[in-house]
C-alpha cells in the first residue's frame, strides 16, 4: 500500500462575507479535492488540544501521528535539525523572525519576505554581535533560530509575531518581565534594532521601497524532544515535501527523509508540480509521502483573499491533479488531503478548532460525501477525531476489506 497526504497548511477558514457567505474552499474550484471526498470518506480533525498555542508545529506533529501534549517541547527544538542546530542538554532553541518594526509596532511579521541571500548576511552579523550569548543559525527567508545554553529560558511566555502584527512591541516581548533571562533576550531583540537598521542590506531595501529587516523576533522556545521513530511506530517508510524548515525537523526527529524539491519556498510562489514530482518519484522507495504546502496560511496571515483562493486551486490542480493521474500506477494506494490548522482570513491567525479531511483508496467504498470543505466533511463516516490518531486511521480504512 502506498500513500500520500497532502497538507494545504491553513486552508480551512470561516464563511466570508466577500464570498456570499461561503469559505475560501467553498468557492474555490477544487475538481480532485471532491473527487478525493466522493470516492472515499471524510472526517473532521481535533489537530491541536485546546490548552495548546494553535501553531502549526502542534498541528503537523499530530497529523503526522504523534500526541502533542506528550511530544511537544516548542516550535524552536523542532526546526533546529533542519537548520543544523545539533541542541544537547540544557540547550534552548527559539524561533527568530525578522522582522519590521515601526516606531515601537510590529508592522510586519516576515519583513516583506526578505530572501534568504539577504538573511544570511544579517544573521552573520548578529552572531558577530552577540556570540557571547548564543548563537543565530540561518533557515529560510524570515524565519531562522537562536540556540543559547540556559535551560530555564524554555519556561519563559512568548508570542508568536503573527500573533501581534500592528501591536506595540514592548508589551508582547518575552515574559515575566523581571525574569533574568527575559531581560537578557528582550535586550538582544531591542539591541539587535540599532544594529540591523544601519545594515547595507537593509539600506538597500529601504531605497528599492522594500520593508526593512531591522529586528528579530524570538519566539517559540524549547528543548530538545524526544520521541519513537515513525517507522518504529507505524512500520512505514516516510518522507516529506517541503519548503519550511519546521515541517523538515519533525521529519527528521521522526526518522523521515526530507525530499529536496528546488523550487520549494514555503511561500506562495513555490513550485507545486515540482512538489508532485519529487513526491511520486519517493514513492517508488516510500511508503508514505507527506506533502506540506505553506501558500494558504501566509495568504491568510496577509489576509489575501484572492492568493488564498490561488493557492487552493494550484494545489489541487497542480499536485492533487498529478497525483490523481499518476498513482493508479500502483495496486494499492490511498490519498489524503487535509490542512494542518484553519487560518481564518479576517483573523490572519490560526484557530484551534477542527479541520476537514478527505481521503480514498483502492480498497475502501464512499460515504456519501461529494465536496471537500469544512461544512462537508462534517457529514462525513469518521466523525471528530483527536489529530493524533488521523496516521492510524488512515492505515486502517486502507487495510479494510
Amino acid at each position: 500500500m502506498k500513500y500520500i497526504v497532502v497538507i494545504g497548511d491553513g486552508m480551512s477558514d470561516l464563511p466570508i462575507k466577500e464570498l456570499n457567505g461561503l469559505t475560501p474552499l467553498q468557492s474555490s474550484e477544487t475538481p480532485n479535492m471532491d473527487l478525493i471526498a466522493s470516492k472515499g470518506v471524510s472526517g473532521m480533525l481535533k489537530t491541536v488540544p485546546d490548552d495548546l498555542n494553535p501553531g502549526s508545529d502542534v498541528a503537523n506533529l499530530s497529523i503526522m501521528g504523534y500526541n502533542p501534549k506528550k511530544y511537544y517541547t516548542g516550535r524552536g527544538p523542532l526546526e533546529a535539525p533542519s537548520v543544523g542546530a545539533k541542541l544537547d542538554e540544557g540547550d534552548v532553541a527559539f524561533r527568530c523572525n525578522l522582522i519590521t518594526e515601526d516606531n515601537g509596532i510590529l508592522a510586519d511579521f516576515n519583513a516583506g519576505h526578505i530572501s534568504t541571500v539577504e538573511a544570511s548576511e544579517l544573521i552573520e552579523t548578529l552572531n558577530q554581535k552577540f556570540y557571547h550569548y548564543g548563537k543565530f543559525y540561518l533557515g529560510t527567508s524570515y524565519r531562522h533560530l537562536f540556540v543559547l545554553k540556559d535551560e530555564k529560558s524554555a519556561s519563559l511566555n512568548s508570542t508568536p509575531p503573527h500573533d501581534v502584527v500592528g501591536e506595540n512591541i514592548e508589551v508582547n516581548l518575552l515574559k515575566p518581565a523581571h525574569d533574568k533571562n527575559a531581560v537578557l533576550l528582550n535586550k538582544i531583540m531591542e539591541e539587535s534594532k540599532d544594529i540591523l537598521i544601519k545594515h547595507p542590506v537593509n539600506e538597500k531595501r529601504i531605497a528599492e521601497g522594500n520593508l526593512p529587516a531591522n529586528m528579530i523576533w524570538l519566539w517559540g522556545q524549547g528543548v530538545k524532544p524526544s520521541m519513537p521513530s515513525f517507522s518504529d511506530k507505524y512500520g512505514l517508510k516516510g518522507a516529506t515535501v517541503t519548503g519550511v524548515d519546521l515541517v523538515k525537523g519533525l521529519g527528521i526527529y521522526m526518522g523521515l527523509n526530507n525530499i529536496h524539491v528546488p523550487g520549494a519556498t514555503g511561500y506562495l510562489d513555490t513550485d507545486y508540480c515540482g512538489k508532485a514530482k519529487y513526491a511520486l518519484e519517493a514513492l517508488e522507495t516510500h511508503d508514505l509521502i507527506f506533502i506540506h504546502v505553506e501558500a494558504p496560511d501566509e495568504a491568510s496571515h496577509s489576509g489575501d483573499l484572492k492568493e488564498k483562493i490561488m493557492a487552493i486551486e494550484r494545489i489541487d490542480n497542480r499536485i492533487l491533479g498529478k497525483i490523481l493521474d499518476e498513482v493508479p500506477g500502483y495496486d494499492e494506494y490511498c490519498v489524503a488531503i487535509l490542512p494542518d490548522h484553519p487560518t481564518p482570513i479576517s483573523l490572519k491567525t490560526h484557530t484551534n478548532d477542527p479541520v476537514p479531511y478527505s481521503m480514498c483508496s483502492t480498497s475502501n467504498s464512499c460515504d456519501g460525501v461529494t465536496k471537500y470543505d469544512e461544512f462537508s466533511a462534517r457529514k462525513g463516516v469518521m466523525g471528530i477525531k483527536p489529530g493524533y490518531e488521523f496516521i492510524k486511521s488512515l492505515i486502517n480504512y486502507s487495510n479494510h476489506e
